[in-house]
């Protein structure tokens, strides 16, 4: 069953290839979805894909990659929208 959540990440998060790192993730995981820096600081993504999957993504984003210093996520699921492959937005 695919499942979708929104997730926005703060902190320390922006200039420590936080979104690149996330898209090899994601690949990784076969989740669909995207990822962007925000203009306050924080990065938001969206994951779709099997339900263990995105949650492991989610467990991820609550360290990041080594360089980030997360200071806090809010994750919200939402309805599929039926996303193919995985990209990091502008």
């Amino acid at each position: 069953m695919t499942v979708r959540r929104r997730v926005l990440v703060w902190g320390s998060v922006q200039g420590v290839f936080f979104r690149a790192t996330c898209a090899r993730e994601a690949s990784r995981r076969d989740v669909a979805g995207w990822v962007r820096n925000r203009d306050d600081g924080s990065v938001e993504a969206v994951f779709e894909g099997e339900a263990a999957a995105v949650e492991a993504l989610t467990v991820w984003c609550r360290r990041g990659p080594d360089g980030a210093r997360v200071e806090g996520v809010e994750a919200a699921d939402e309805a599929p929208e039926g996303l193919d492959g995985f990209r990091i937005a502008g």
